[in-house]
Parts: C-alpha cells; sequence; structure tokens
C-alpha cells in the first residue's frame, strides 16, 4: 500500500491548473514577458507533479520517467526564474539567457528520450534519473537548475531587499514616486515568493538521498507560497487602482 504522502502531487497538479488559469488571465491583461514566462512555469510545474501522480496512480512506467525528467527535473523553476529575469534586468541579457538554456534544455531533452535504462538491483520504482543507462544526461539538470535557483530565489530575495529599502525610506520622509501600499505590497510577496521558490530545492536534495516523499511535500507547500506571494503583490496593484 502507497504511503499518503504520495497521493500529495495530485493535489499539487490540481492547485497548480488553478494557478495557471488565473495568471494566464493576468498575462492576458497585461500581456509583458514575465508574466508569460510565469505562466509556463507554472504550468510546467504542475506537469512534473502530474507525472509523479501517474506514478502513484497507475505505476512506473519508462515513458512516464522520461516525461518526469524533462519537466521537473530539466525545465524545472526555469521558467518561473526566467519571468524574474526579464522583469528585472535587460530584455538583451533575457533573451539571449533564454534561447541559450532553452537549446539546453532541448539537448537535454532528447539525450533523455534515447539513453537506454539500466535499473539498479533492489530498486524501489520510483521516479529518479538515477535508472538512465547514460549518466552524463544527469549532467544538464545542475546547470539548469542553478540557473533557476538564482534569478527564482535570487531575484525575489534582491526584490523584497530594494522594497523594504523603499518603505524605510518613506517611514523617513524621503520622497518615493511609487505607492507605499504597492512597496509594502511587493516587499511581503517577495518573501513569500523566495520562500516557495526555495522549498522544491530542498525537497529535491532530499530526493537525491532517497528520500523522495519530502519533495511531494515541498513541492506543494512551496507553490503554495508563490502564489500567496503573487496575490499579495497583485492585490496591493488592485487596492490602490480601487482606491
Amino acid at each position: 500500500m502507497n504511503n499518503p504522502i504520495e497521493y500529495v502531487p495530485i493535489l499539487t497538479t490540481c492547485f497548480s491548473i488553478y494557478f495557471t488559469i488565473e495568471i494566464f488571465k493576468h498575462y492576458q491583461y497585461r500581456k509583458t514577458s514575465y508574466l508569460l514566462w510565469w505562466t509556463l512555469g507554472v504550468l510546467t510545474f504542475g506537469m512534473g507533479t502530474l507525472a509523479e501522480s501517474i506514478n502513484v496512480l497507475f505505476g512506473w512506467h519508462e515513458m512516464n520517467v522520461r516525461y518526469w525528467y524533462i519537466v521537473g527535473a530539466l525545465l524545472g523553476g526555469f521558467p518561473l526564474a526566467q519571468g524574474s529575469v526579464y522583469l528585472l534586468l535587460s530584455k538583451k541579457f533575457a533573451d539571449t539567457t533564454s534561447i541559450i538554456f532553452t537549446l539546453m534544455i532541448i539537448t537535454g531533452g532528447i539525450a533523455v528520450m534515447l539513453t537506454p535504462f539500466s535499473i539498479p538491483v533492489g530498486f524501489n520504482y520510483k521516479l529518479t534519473g538515477a535508472v538512465f543507462a547514460w549518466k552524463w544526461v544527469r549532467l544538464f539538470s545542475p546547470l539548469i537548475n542553478i540557473y533557476a535557483f538564482i534569478f527564482l530565489v535570487g531575484g525575489a530575495i534582491y526584490s523584497a531587499i530594494k522594497f523594504r529599502k523603499v518603505l524605510q525610506r518613506n517611514d523617513n520622509g524621503g520622497p518615493e514616486k511609487e505607492s507605499k501600499v504597492i512597496t509594502a505590497a511587493k516587499y511581503k510577496g517577495n518573501i513569500f515568493i523566495a520562500i516557495g521558490g526555495l522549498l522544491p530545492g530542498i525537497g529535491g536534495t532530499f530526493t537525491r538521498m532517497g528520500y523522495v516523499n519530502v519533495l511531494f511535500i515541498t513541492e506543494l507547500l512551496g507553490l503554495i507560497l508563490i502564489y500567496v506571494g503573487y496575490r499579495i503583490i497583485k492585490e496591493g496593484k488592485k487596492s490602490l487602482r480601487v482606491a
């Protein structure tokens, strides 16, 4: 009998569908690059947990492992991070890194689809890249995920610090163009996004040590926190328009 925690990805997948629809509507209204990438990020997040859901409901299958590794390990948090890159950095840098890492993901994805499988003795039939016979295939993932971590978590931390300084200047009577309501929302929202972006990475580390169920919990909590942060920022702007 499966551990009840192994069914958590089903809940995460359902929540990601809801989040994807909401942020896509936001993108349709604003039509900005960063919202498009964030929409893709939430979508691919849910595609990864969908593979985990398939595994617990229907059992282990080679094709599902390949699918899971591409959308979960290779794509991972890259689209969400790239949204932050488009928001915080120059368009030239964002466009260049989009091309570089998209090509890297495509190359890695082709390798994942072509590699034979080598099932180790005592294998527990959980989702893992350890079954790939071409061990070098797994070298793509760390490079992409380090980049994603730097710009998703690091970008959120940078933004939170920046908006905190703006709030402090406001409190000291400094002239600021942006409303204190919006600044406070961006500060609080980015804290939630930073923690939410960090949690799946922690879960991934536990997965490499054999504790896959930790990832299922951190994925759900991480996505919820990112959503909360997104909503705080969005509602902060909305409240100012209403006022």
